[in-house]
C-alpha cells in the first residue's frame, strides 16, 4: 500500500509541475479516486512539498 501511495504522490507531483491547480483539476489530471488522491496529497504535504490555499469553490494546491 505504501508503494502505491508513493506512486500516486508522483502522479500528483507531475500534475503540479505546470503550476497550482484545484483538487478537482488534480483529480481529473491524475485519474485517481478520492481516497488515493487524498493519501497522495497527505504524503506530499507531510514532506513539506505542497502549499494549500482554500477558496470558496476549491482548494488550490501548489508545489512548495
Amino acid at each position: 500500500m505504501i508503494n502505491k501511495i508513493g506512486e500516486n504522490a508522483g502522479l500528483v507531483w507531475g500534475a503540479l509541475q505546470n503550476g497550482a491547480q484545484g483538487i478537482k483539476a488534480i483529480k481529473k489530471a491524475t485519474k485517481l479516486k478520492n481516497e488515493e488522491l487524498y493519501l497522495a496529497l497527505g504524503w506530499l504535504a507531510r514532506e513539506g512539498k505542497l502549499t494549500f490555499n482554500e477558496t470558496e469553490a476549491d482548494t488550490i494546491v501548489a508545489l512548495a
